[in-house]
């Protein structure tokens, strides 16, 4: 999967919402759920994730998730660097 830049694309998903209880991935409520973004690498996704992350500090059952969508896309495909 390549851009138009010509690099490949490593397409990352950011989201999080309240979850049922601390050290889980169960969320409270799923209509919930806020989906930050689709980013082309990880490193813009990260800053995303983080800036929710930070945003949300003051509530300890929030968390922000980065899902690898490269990963589920093509699994054979995976990059060395990401792994």
């Amino acid at each position: 999967m390549a851009a138009q830049d010509g690099k490949n694309q490593l397409l990352h998903l950011v989201f999080g919402g309240e979850l049922k209880k601390l050290g889980g991935t169960e969320f409270r409520n799923l209509d919930e759920v806020d989906i930050v973004g689709i980013y082309p690498d990880f490193k813009s996704a990260e800053v995303a994730w983080k800036a929710k992350a930070q945003a949300t500090a003051d509530n300890a059952h929030m968390r922000y998730f980065i899902v690898h969508l490269h990963r589920l896309l093509d699994p054979d495909a995976a990059s060395p660097a990401t792994r």
